[in-house]
């Protein structure tokens, strides 16, 4: 990744942009409190500050979805009874009616079918996001670029330097900015920040050759990387590096302090993201009529899926956060603590509040949308309970879902008058009288 930040689309700009003006800010801030020149990390502490920031912006939606799953809860019963009743029913009118009835339950208690994915959508963006944040920290993070300057501007007007910062390990990831046509053109911006990339990742066997490679820049060598490492420094894990590595490294070395540091940070984050899985509304497999079973195959299936996944979720934020950056493992704790702290409140309250009521209001709203479209909805819930095939063949039924006989009157529609011509009912009379014309 070059300097001049991410040009991923959406993920780098606009989204990492704005994360990286917010990382900025508070690192600023923190700065000018003078929290550089102490023993924590300036750059840890912008990470929580940051979640905490990020995490309180998301409140409405969290608070949102928190009620949909507990609407849910009243909700699915209702929707079982649907595709119960149109179980094995698959011509045309069955199946826009059924979706029609499904859209009228969804209505009546004002949530949405993809209410649960709202808040995921919204957040992964802003997850891959950080990473290039943090991963190129200099690049969003005015006062990081600030420590490299000095150091490459002298590096880049010694010969040959080019050649020998491609010797360092760190330089692998950057091999084709060093053969880019900006670079090789001489553009002083490109080569700058190339030398800055290289110098973030490097080792510190890579500083060490650095300072025998030029003996004349040492003292300058040794100040820049020592900020550097106050800057990155949480408890001492390079915020910047991934736990993995650190490990490996920390273990070949028998440094068993940092071994300890590098695998707490994947632990702490699958222990915070078990018990914030425990603490989230937990749908009920067994809301069936018998109590064994919701009545769907589908929707147990789903329901076992789900389970399934709360489950793998904290192994999988213990592999993200052994993995990646070890700022991304910070965020990612300090992220489940917060959402435990707001799922306690948002149990309470919700617990609190008057569900029927909730529900009584939107079925009003869902009632007046429904007879927008032409139908009143004491008509549609009629309707749902006869054969849809009797009622658009013009067949009486005997309200069971059989049909009680034919009249003189087949092929002849029984939809209520002053239907709107764009409504449901309207597009299914139209096929069924098509269908009638055809025979």
């Amino acid at each position: 990744m070059l300097l001049t930040k991410s040009g991923t689309p959406l993920i780098g700009h606009p989204i990492a942009d704005i994360l990286g003006m917010l990382m900025n800010g508070i690192f600023n801030v923190l700065y000018s409190l003078g929290l550089h020149n102490t023993s924590l990390s300036i750059i840890g502490i912008s990470i929580i500050i940051f979640t905490i920031v990020i995490y309180m912006a998301l409140l409405p939606l969290t608070i949102k979805q928190q009620k949909f799953a507990k609407l849910s809860a009243r909700m699915n019963p209702e929707l079982q009874e649907i595709q119960s009743r149109y179980k094995g029913k698959k011509d045309n009118d069955s199946m826009l009616m059924m979706n029609q009835e499904t859209k009228a339950v969804y209505a009546k208690y004002g949530v949405s079918p993809s209410g649960s994915c709202v808040q995921l959508l919204i957040q992964m963006p802003i997850l891959f996001a950080l990473y290039q944040v943090i991963y190129n920290m200099p690049a969003y993070v005015s006062k990081m670029k600030d420590v490299f300057v000095e150091l490459v501007d002298k590096l880049i007007a010694v010969p040959g330097s080019a050649e020998f910062m491609q010797t360092l390990s760190s330089a692998n990831r950057y091999a084709k900015q060093f053969t880019n046509e900006a670079f090789a053109a001489g553009d002083h911006e490109y080569i700058s920040n190339t030398y800055i990339d290289v110098l973030n990742r490097a080792s510190s066997a890579d500083w060490s050759s650095l300072t025998v490679k030029y003996p004349d820049l040492s003292s300058l060598i040794e100040s820049t990387h020592s900020a550097l490492v106050n800057f990155n420094s949480f408890f001492g894990l390079d915020i910047g590096e991934a736990p993995r590595n650190i490990f490996m490294s920390a273990w070949k070395s028998h440094s068993y302090g940092l071994v300890i540091g590098a695998l707490m940070i994947p632990l702490l984050s699958a222990l915070t993201q078990f018990i914030n899985v425990k603490l989230m509304p937990q749908q009920n497999s067994g809301s069936g009529r018998d109590g064994k079973g919701s009545g769907n195959e589908q929707s147990d299936q789903m329901m076992q899926q789900m389970k399934m996944m709360n489950s793998i979720m904290p192994l999988m934020s213990a592999w993200f956060c052994f993995t990646l950056p070890a700022g991304m493992g910070v965020y990612w704790i300090t992220g489940a603590v917060i959402r435990s702290v707001q799922q306690v409140l948002i149990n309470k309250h919700i617990d609190k509040m008057d569900i029927e009521a909730v529900i009584s209001a939107n079925e009003e709203k869902a009632k007046k949308k429904i007879e927008k479209e032409g139908v009143k909805a004491e008509q549609l819930r009629k309707y749902s309970s006869i054969s849809t095939k009797a009622l658009y063949n013009g067949k009486k039924s005997d309200g069971k879902g059989k049909d009680a006989g034919s009249g003189s009157d087949e092929g002849k529609t029984v939809i209520p008058e002053n239907v709107d011509p764009n409504s449901l009912f309207a597009k299914v009379n139209m096929v069924s009288e098509y269908n009638n014309r055809k025979k």
